[in-house]
């Protein structure tokens, strides 16, 4: 065999280098996992621009040549709003985006990260593997959000530093009581289905609200543990039908691919049981309440494995930590673009609610927007919890954003100002009431263009104010109400 024929018999991650050393092992156990077990099917996923998986299922006995050689997937999807509605001309040269690549609805590869593989417990003989997205030249595709936070990650080691994060999600979960599956449902979005409650909420953390959601919560806890997702608590939240899961902190990649699974998996399983779960920030139901996604994050010095927050003195944080706090303040306007992506996360803004409203910080005060927690001098459990995200956020984005703020006030040495101690009251900036105000924030920041790349905060802004466009297309039923009858 010539060398040119050797190296096209090598498999596509070895020809452009795409995994390393534990990754090709991970494989072999994925490999030997398959036949031992006796899967049947394996689904190849990729997160998205909005944070949803997508992806196709091979069978088994395809699985090792697609984790290796790639399975192919429309370019399209990458074109997509939250309706799932292509919004870039992808039929005109470099189909909107202004890349070959892109247009004419052409193909790209998925590639398995093969450290992510798992037998789902909830789907009969059932693999699964998170995927990076690749050109068929090898070249990653510049619209994939989980390359982009690698390499937010890859900018602080470079630093010194590893980035720690800790999840503590809100979400609801209703009985399902009308799936809309008739055809006249199948609008475009699809008509929302009916449900009813589990609880009536507003008994906050106590047992007996807890033990009335409780029969969905451990199937949910039981499922979640065997997907080895490092589960710390299952508690019941203040609203009604309203729950939180937390997550032990992970390292890297590790929390972001956590919570893209988590959420893909409370809704299958909820589904196949007969309830509804949503991540949506305020479902447009009676007496509801908001949910949140709390995200504890901290920083790792790469050389010795202390916490880079922690203070040596009497004050709350280590100089670092108050200037990578500064940066979270000073971008936090535009980064509010990826830590609250929707129309309907805005309305969890609200004084005097437990939600932030306004750009400022505190020691554990439950007001602010970043609340400093830890016991001081030497505490090595010191962090940073951004109150400011929404459940619905695509978790790579959200983290990339703190990366590169949080990095950006590091390096300009910015101040963080003192403690906020009285949240609602306090002159500080508002954070942005509308996605749309966001938004604009989001063109005017250097910092977050840099960090992203301009071509990627163009092209999300593009996807996101075609959301806004068809939003406000549509006749409220406040109009209907204010104006049909009185004009």
């Amino acid at each position: 065999m010539s060398s040119s024929e050797e190296r096209k018999a090598r498999s596509f991650v070895e020809r452009h280098g795409l995994w390393d050393d534990a990754q090709f092992e991970a494989a072999a156990s994925a490999d030997k996992c398959i036949e031992e077990r006796g899967l049947e099917v394996v689904r190849l996923s990729f997160p998205d621009q909005h944070g949803i998986l997508r992806g196709k299922t091979v069978l088994a006995n395809e699985a090792p040549a697609a984790m290796r050689n790639g399975c192919s997937i429309t370019t399209t999807l990458l074109a997509k709003d939250t309706a799932h509605k292509t919004v870039f001309p992808v039929f005109t040269p470099g189909g909107g985006f202004g890349m070959a690549e892109m247009e004419g609805g052409g193909d790209f590869l998925m590639i398995a990260d093969p450290t992510t593989f798992r037998v789902l417990p909830w789907a009969p003989r059932t693999g699964w593997a998170l995927c990076d997205i690749y050109f068929a030249n090898g070249k990653p595709v510049p619209f994939s959000t989980r390359h982009l936070y690698r390499r937010a990650l890859e900018r602080l080691a470079e630093a010194g530093f590893d980035y720690l994060a800790g999840l503590e999600v809100e979400f609801h979960v209703f009985k399902l009581e009308d799936a809309r599956l008739a055809p006249a449902d199948a609008t475009w979005p699809g008509e929302a289905p009916q449900v009813s409650l589990l609880s009536q909420g507003y008994q906050y953390l106590t047992e007996t609200r807890f033990d009335q959601i409780e029969p969905i919560l451990e199937i949910l806890r039981r499922e979640v543990v065997s997907l080895g997702l490092p589960l710390r608590s299952v508690e019941i939240e203040l609203g009604p039908s309203q729950c939180e899961f937390t997550f032990q902190p992970q390292v890297g990649l590790a929390p972001a691919d956590t919570m893209m699974l988590f959420r893909s998996a409370v809704k299958q399983i909820c589904r196949r049981h007969g309830y509804h779960a949503t991540f949506m920030t305020r479902p447009k139901l009676e007496n509801l309440m908001s949910s949140g996604w709390h995200l504890h994050q901290s920083l790792r010095e790469r050389a010795s494995s202390a916490n880079a927050l922690t203070p040596s003195d009497d004050d709350v944080l280590s100089p670092l930590g108050r200037h990578f706090l500064a940066g979270l303040l000073a971008h936090a306007r535009a980064a509010a673009a990826f830590t609250t992506p929707t129309i309907n996360g805005y309305k969890r803004y609200r004084g005097y609610s437990l939600a932030p409203d306004r750009v400022i910080w505190g020691c554990d005060n439950r007001g602010v927007m970043i609340r400093v927690l830890g016991g001081g001098r030497g505490d090595g459990a010191t962090r940073l919890e951004n109150r400011a995200g929404e459940p619905a956020a695509n978790p790579y984005l959200y983290m990339a954003s703190q990366i590169v703020t949080g990095l950006d006030g590091m390096e300009r040495m910015l101040d963080s100002g003192p403690s906020a101690d009285t949240p609602y009251e306090v002159t500080a900036p508002l954070l942005p009431k509308t996605l749309e105000e966001a938004l604009g924030a989001l063109r005017a920041d250097t910092c977050l263009a840099a960090g992203f790349g301009k071509d990627f905060i163009d092209y999300y802004l593009h996807i996101k104010e075609a959301e806004i466009a068809r939003y406000r297309s549509e006749v409220s039923e406040w109009e209907q109400r204010e104006y049909f009858e009185l004009f």
